[in-house]
């Protein structure tokens, strides 16, 4: 199923999003952080041994809230990472990305174990446009 018009919008665009994962405990953890998205998925590039990768691969639910400068202009994606992909294709994706936010190829360090994406199939969405605002 496509995305809606507006979270495509925003995870194409220069804007940044609040990841929610849940803790072993249930507490919920929340980043901020780069988005991007394909036309079926929300995605998040990251690593698998931050906090947010060992989450997903317990407990698949995320919450996503891309946000611009406008207060008015954001998009809640619930749902499910329903794939991870690893290996050259992920660290050519965190390159796309760190291109859209800085002009350039991503410089930080990358673990030993490389860069994952995670895919976020939406189970529900929320935008200013969908809730009548």
């Amino acid at each position: 199923m496509p995305l809606d018009e507006d979270v495509t919008r925003l995870a194409k665009g220069k804007n940044l999003a609040t990841v929610v994962t849940l803790m072993p405990s249930g507490q919920p953890q929340a980043q901020l952080t780069w988005i991007d998205a394909d036309d079926e998925h929300v995605l998040v590039n990251t690593e698998p041994q931050r906090q947010r990768s060992r989450n997903v691969a317990r407990d698949p639910r995320i919450t996503v809230l891309i946000h611009s400068d406008d207060p008015q202009d954001w998009a809640e994606v619930r749902g499910q990472v329903v794939e991870t992909i690893a290996g050259d294709e992920a660290r050519r994706h965190i390159d796309e990305v760190s291109r859209k936010y800085t002009g350039h190829d991503f410089t930080a360090p990358v673990g030993p174990h490389g860069r994952v994406i995670l895919k976020v199939a939406a189970d529900k969405v929320n935008t200013p446009r969908l809730l009548g605002n």
